[in-house]
This record gives structure tokens, C-alpha cells and sequence, in this order.
């Protein structure tokens, strides 16, 4: 075990989304590689917009992307007792004060401030205020050595200053005794060990003043490193209008954990040219150091290529456990018909989702295939008739429904007929699936059955016009 020491601490006001997981990613990534501790803080510490629907939804999200911490999760509003300890803590040093000052004369000060040019921040009305109006307060941090600057190394971004004019006395509690973010953050990042801090580069702004904090409540500074944000193809933030955000969207939608984390991890992180990684390999080879720092660019299209690949390579008996709750959304029983990791071996070439593979096994577990026009109006006509008797025939009396000993049974039905292989396959395919794309033939036989296939050439003959 090393010291190292890393936390995610999402905020419970909605999904978890795209950049928030592959921040979670980097810190399982390095605290496994490390053998360091990985933590969990749910920051709900804005009453009014957390939920346990948002958590639940962030926890399950983790749960699917094998994301699992070390210690948590944590939760800063079981925690409010230590916060006020330490806001009076910084009130009794000097190091806090009370401001009274209304939102009408906040305002004001910042409308003037725009109008002579100037920084729009805290002007300090309240910083040597001796008396204590009856009034509404908030406690403000009082910024040390106004003319001085703040500097740290960052691991992404290198050096970063920043003259502490630029800052303003931040508000450490609200008038209703809720503390803000950037106090607890400070609080429970110490408290709970933190050496180094890898966040979204949101936050970067947040630093410098998260900085002042350590030094006044008397903590060690970690280390920080400030990931890129993520950008559409527009090179715009990315939001909806990008496509799903939300994490468990793409759950939804048939997308397999293992390409999700692997293409997160691409968004910012290379090694040299791979692509695709297993958890195994990331643990190995993620490194800080290899994080980019200009923004990603998510691509929808590459991440469908990547869930592609993984169905292909999947085991086919895992899949089908996977595919099981998508069957179950379109009415599927999967036990009242073929063997469904024989129906997901026939699939995986030619499904890119979970979604999409459900809805091409559903001909297979339907009484009779639904046949598209285009299909009806190519096959099921009398000429056929004959074809799809022999071919029901031939088919009722094979004794072994492998491919091996269906190809000479089919063969020889061509050859009586004297048709070319697909004049016969082409309208027996249809008749078997009402025109759903399909593995090949010999291997569709098998997987159908006697029983389903002659069943389905009956009906077949029953159509012809």
C-alpha cells in the first residue's frame, strides 16, 4: 500500500454524467496503480437540489462501471457539526468576520464596480465592523496579504499564480448556517487524508482560494490536477444537444460497461497508439503524466464502434445474461424458445448495442416471424410452393439439426430442384425470419430447430400468393 490517498465527490443534484465519471476513472485508475486508497464523498451539502433519487442514480452508475471505492461513500451533511466547529474556529482567530451587507447592496457594489472598470468582487464593508446588527449574516473568509499571490504546481497543468487581488473574502457559511462548497471541500479533503485532488478543471478557479483555506485552518496542501472538460463535436461544453450525457443513459441504450470505461479513458489519456484497453492494462499502464491537457472531444460514433468490438469478443454466455432485462423491455421470454447463447453467437458480428441485439433476436422467440412487405412480396409467392415443400420435407425428417448435417439436406433439395443456392437459401431464410437480418443459414436451422422450422415453412406455404 502507498499513502496515496484520492476521493471523487460528485454533488447529488442529478445524473452522474460523462465528465464527472471519467474523473471518477482517473482516480480508480491511479489508486489502484499505486496501491492507494480511493474514497467516495457524496457533497451534498446544497439541501435544496440533492436528492436520494441523485444519489441512488450515482451510486448505481459506479456500481455499473465497476467503479468501487475504498472508503465511502461519505456524506458532508452527516458531517455539519465539524464545519461549524471550524468556521468558529476562523471567527475566533480573526481569520473570519460577519457581513451583513444585503443582496440590494451587494449588488449595487458590483453594478458600480463594472461601471468604473473594476473586478466586480467583495469591496471588505463589513472586515473591521465592530457592532452585530439584528440582521441576516454571512461569514466571510478574510483573504490574507491583499497584495500577495497564491502558486502551486499543478500535475496536468504546470504552474499555476495567481495574485490574491483577483480574489475577494469568500463566503464560507450562508445566512441560513449551511457552509459553501469551497469550505467543506477544503475541510474534508484534509480531514479525510486527501494528498492529491484530481477534479475537472471547473475547479481551477476554486483552487487558489481552497489554497488560503488549507493554510488558515492549519492543514497540509495536497497536490491537485485539473482534468480538461469535455467538449461536443462543436467544440462547445458538452450537454444534450451532443446526444446522452447521463452515464446510465447509455446503460439503456445497450452499451457495455467495459467500452464505456475504455473510451472515457481515451478522452484525454493516451498510450502511445492503442486503443482498446482492458481494466487490467489501464490499471498498468495510467499514468497523470499522460493526461493531455487540451479538452476532449467526444465522439458518439467511436464510442459505438468500441461497444461493437466488445460485443464481438464477449463470451457469449455472459452476454446473454447481460441481454436478459433488454428482452424482458420487448416482452421476450428467452426460456420458451431457442437456447439464447447459441441466439447471441449468430448476433455478435452484426450488433453494435445491447438494444439492437434484442431486437434481432426477437424473430427467433416470436410464434411466427412478422414479414416486412419488401420480404412478402419477394417470397411468398406460388412459384415458391414447391420449394418450400421439398424444403419442409427434406427438413421434418433430418435426424440431427446440426450444420453439419443439415448442409447436404439443404444441398440435396437444391440439387433435386435444380436451383442455384440462393434461389432456395433466400426464400427459406424469409420464411424462417420474415426478412430479419440473420446469421447464415445453416447456422439459423440449427438454432431454430426442427420444431420452429417447420412450423415457420408451414406458415409460409399458408401466405404464398
Amino acid at each position: 500500500m502507498s499513502d496515496l490517498r484520492v476521493r471523487f465527490a460528485p454533488s447529488p443534484t442529478g445524473y452522474l454524467h460523462i465528465g464527472g465519471a471519467r474523473t471518477a476513472l482517473f482516480n480508480y485508475l491511479l489508486a489502484k496503480k499505486e496501491q492507494g486508497t480511493y474514497l467516495l464523498r457524496i457533497e451534498d451539502t446544497d439541501v435544496e437540489r440533492s436528492t436520494q433519487e441523485s444519489v441512488d442514480a450515482i451510486l448505481d452508475a459506479m456500481t455499473w462501471l465497476g467503479l468501487s471505492c475504498d472508503e465511502g461513500p461519505f456524506y458532508q451533511t452527516e458531517r455539519f457539526d465539524l464545519y461549524r466547529q471550524k468556521v468558529q474556529l476562523l471567527l475566533d482567530e480573526g481569520k473570519a468576520y460577519r457581513c451583513y451587507c444585503s443582496a440590494e447592496e451587494l449588488d449595487a457594489k458590483r453594478e458600480l464596480a463594472s461601471k468604473e472598470g473594476r473586478k466586480p468582487k467583495y469591496d471588505g464593508t463589513c472586515r473591521k465592523r465592530s457592532d452585530q446588527p439584528d440582521a441576516p449574516s454571512v461569514v466571510r473568509f478574510e483573504l490574507p496579504d491583499p497584495a500577495g499571490e497564491i502558486s502551486f504546481i499543478d500535475r496536468i497543468k504546470g504552474t499555476i499564480t495567481v495574485r490574491n487581488e483577483e480574489l475577494d473574502d469568500l463566503i464560507i457559511q450562508r445566512s441560513d448556517g449551511t457552509p459553501t462548497y469551497n469550505f467543506v471541500v477544503v475541510i474534508d479533503d484534509a480531514e479525510m487524508g486527501m494528498t492529491l485532488v484530481i477534479r475537472g478543471d471547473d475547479h481551477l478557479n476554486n483552487t487558489p482560494r481552497q489554497i488560503h483555506l488549507y493554510r488558515a485552518l492549519g492543514y497540509a496542501v495536497p497536490e491537485f490536477a485539473h482534468v480538461p472538460m469535455i467538449l461536443g463535436s462543436d467544440k462547445k461544453r458538452l450537454s444534450k444537444r451532443h446526444g446522452a450525457t447521463s452515464v446510465m443513459a447509455y446503460q439503456e441504450q445497450g452499451f457495455l460497461p467495459e467500452a464505456m470505461i475504455n473510451y472515457l479513458v481515451r478522452l484525454g489519456w493516451s498510450h502511445g497508439d492503442e486503443e482498446i484497453f482492458s481494466m487490467e492494462e489501464l490499471i498498468e499502464k495510467f499514468t497523470i503524466d499522460a493526461v493531455g491537457r487540451s479538452a476532449g472531444v467526444f465522439n458518439p460514433e467511436k464510442l459505438l464502434w468500441l461497444n461493437s468490438h466488445y460485443i464481438k469478443s464477449y463470451d457469449p454466455a455472459a452476454l446473454a445474461k447481460l441481454l436478459l432485462p433488454f428482452l424482458a423491455q420487448k416482452g421476450i421470454d428467452p426460456s420458451a424458445g431457442p437456447d439464447l447463447t447459441a441466439v447471441v453467437k449468430g448476433l455478435q458480428e452484426r450488433s453494435t448495442t445491447l438494444v439492437q441485439m434484442a431486437d434481432g433476436a426477437a424473430f427467433y422467440y416470436a410464434d411466427q416471424p412478422e414479414f416486412d412487405e419488401k420480404t412478402a412480396a419477394k417470397f411468398l409467392l406460388e412459384e415458391n410452393r414447391t420449394l418450400f415443400t421439398e424444403l419442409k420435407s427434406a427438413l421434418e425428417s433430418c435426424e440431427d439439426y446440426t450444420e453439419a448435417q443439415l448442409e447436404p439436406v439443404l444441398k440435396a433439395v437444391i440439387e433435386k430442384l435444380g436451383l442455384k443456392f440462393g434461389k432456395a437459401a433466400q426464400p427459406l431464410r424469409a420464411a424462417l425470419t420474415g426478412g430479419a437480418p440473420s446469421p447464415g443459414i445453416y447456422e439459423l436451422l440449427e438454432v431454430l430447430g426442427r420444431q420452429r422450422v417447420v412450423v415457420r415453412i408451414e406458415n409460409a406455404l399458408q401466405l404464398l400468393k
